[in-house]
């Protein structure tokens, strides 16, 4: 191959960039040509084609930095119908016309999903991320643990279920153990839930912090970095009954409580707690309006202005208990070592997957107590279900103790490898010198958008 493209989908994740770095130095080494593609898998709906070169005479461009968050040339959530044979036809061919031979997706489970129409017409490779941590498998037969089921009410005619597993569950048989993203977006919110744990402590409040996670709660999982009293995650439906009792217990001994919860939290029924609307974004999924919200008012029904006038510390229960939401926050910014280290390490994996010949494949970050963290190659099929989907991994229930509702032994052990040295020397040093840097104060933002912009090219040569 002598030319290659790459392109980000779905939502941004702070170590995109990283990714693209990694792919566009393996590159540089090959003599390979790479374009990045603006804007994802839009890109490839536009007659045009806009796309960057991301190594002229085989060096990177000077605005494609590791150290930045998000993604230097753009994302989107549209993904690409495989019953359109038409449109996948001319997206080839518009591929083709560019010159090239293959293409690396970064994304999660979604795009994973997405690529499969564009793998049976160019050699297609994955480069994992995603801050949810949701793109890998527990053990490798996993996938076909999943049932499908008739069900007229779904938009599909179906549900999926899991079946009883019977798989021994081994922390060195996790297919993509981590993905990136993952240990900055808990960085950032293990450090929210100190951060607001002074001021439930200092009024006396139950806070209840909601951290992403539509179907899978390892950033919930490792905000116990951040010490909160209790954590609530999707995969476990919520004992209602054994919160209050913990919550009253906890406030009675230290005059106020931090609740973490995934924004996925289900009932005792299963039904999303947070999912008070039935629209969706434009993948299709249910849009979370509320996890914390929906939470704070069941324990404000179930204890009490009563509890809280008793202790003289509010008038009502509404006045106790607070939420916050992380939110957007656990995306954006600069990614610490870890992140940046590996996901370039995932994406030079992923030129050397095109340039092997392999198709439909993903790099994975792989661990062991014996080699420790290293990459490999994982053909995306055995991602699949026996329907051809692919779904998010769930967390595995051996990690949490849902009696203690914290992390058991295992999930400990799961968490220490990823966190043990995450944050690196020159993490604290750009903190140092830039958060507080006098220029801030005088100079406008600068978005990378507008440096981009000018090396924009179009199919046909044209410039922007």
């Amino acid at each position: 191959m002598k030319r290659i493209a790459i392109l980000t989908a779905g939502g941004d994740t702070p170590a995109l960039n990283a990714t693209i770095h990694g792919a566009v130095v393996r590159s540089n080494q090959l003599h390979v040509e790479i374009l990045g593609l603006i804007k994802g898998f839009n890109c490839l709906f536009n007659s045009r084609v806009p796309h960057v070169h991301l190594n002229p005479l085989y060096q990177e461009i000077p605005e494609l930095d590791p150290t930045k968050g998000g993604t230097l040339i753009g994302s989107s959530r549209d993904y690409v119908d495989p019953d359109k044979k038409d449109e996948l036809e001319l997206i080839t061919a518009r591929l083709h016309k560019l010159g090239i031979e293959g293409l690396i997706c970064i994304g999660g489970d979604g795009t994973l999903n997405g690529l499969q129409p564009i793998a049976e017409r160019l050699p297609v490779v994955l480069a994992p991320k995603t801050i949810d941590n949701d793109l890998g498998l527990n053990y490798p037969s996993e996938p076909d643990e999943w049932v499908r089921t008739n069900d007229a009410t779904a938009r599909s005619g179906y549900r999926y279920k899991r079946a009883v597993s019977n798989a021994v569950f081994d922390l060195d048989h996790i297919v993509n153990y981590v993905t990136p993203g993952y240990a900055t977006s808990v960085f950032v919110s293990a450090g929210g839930v100190e951060r607001i744990r002074t001021t439930a402590e200092s009024h006396r409040r139950i806070a209840i912090i909601e951290v992403m996670g539509r179907h899978s709660g390892y950033i919930a999982l490792g905000t116990a970095y951040g010490k909160p009293d209790v954590i609530l995650l999707p995969e476990h439906p919520l004992d209602i009954e054994h919160l209050v009792e913990r919550v009253k217990h906890l406030y009675d001994l230290q005059k106020n409580v931090v609740i973490v919860c995934g924004e996925g939290v289900v009932d005792e029924q299963g039904r999303e707690l947070g999912a008070e609307t039935k629209t969706t974004d434009p993948s299709g999924n249910i849009v979370l309006s509320g996890a914390a919200e929906a939470l704070r008012a069941k324990l404000i029904q179930l204890i009490g202005d009563r509890y809280f006038q008793l202790y003289r510390r509010g008038e009502s229960a509404k006045e106790a208990i607070f939420t916050r939401k992380v939110g957007h926050t656990q995306r954006g910014g600069r990614p610490i070592l870890f992140d940046r280290f590996y996901a370039a390490q995932l994406g030079a994996k992923a030129v050397d997957l095109l340039m092997e010949g392999r198709n439909n494949a993903v790099s994975i970050l792989q661990y062991d107590s014996v080699k420790g963290f290293h990459v490999e190659g994982y053909d995306a099929n055995r991602f699949r279900d026996r329907w051809g989907l692919i779904h998010a991994r769930q967390m595995h229930p051996e990690l949490y103790d849902a009696k203690l509702m914290k992390p058991s032994r295992k999930g400990i052990d799961y968490l220490l490898p990823i966190f043990t040295d995450a944050i690196g020397d020159d993490d604290t040093e750009h903190m140092r010198r830039t958060l507080f840097a006098s220029g801030n104060l005088a100079q406008p933002y600068h978005s990378i958008n507008t440096d981009v912009h000018k090396r924009i090219r179009y199919l046909g040569g044209e410039a922007a």
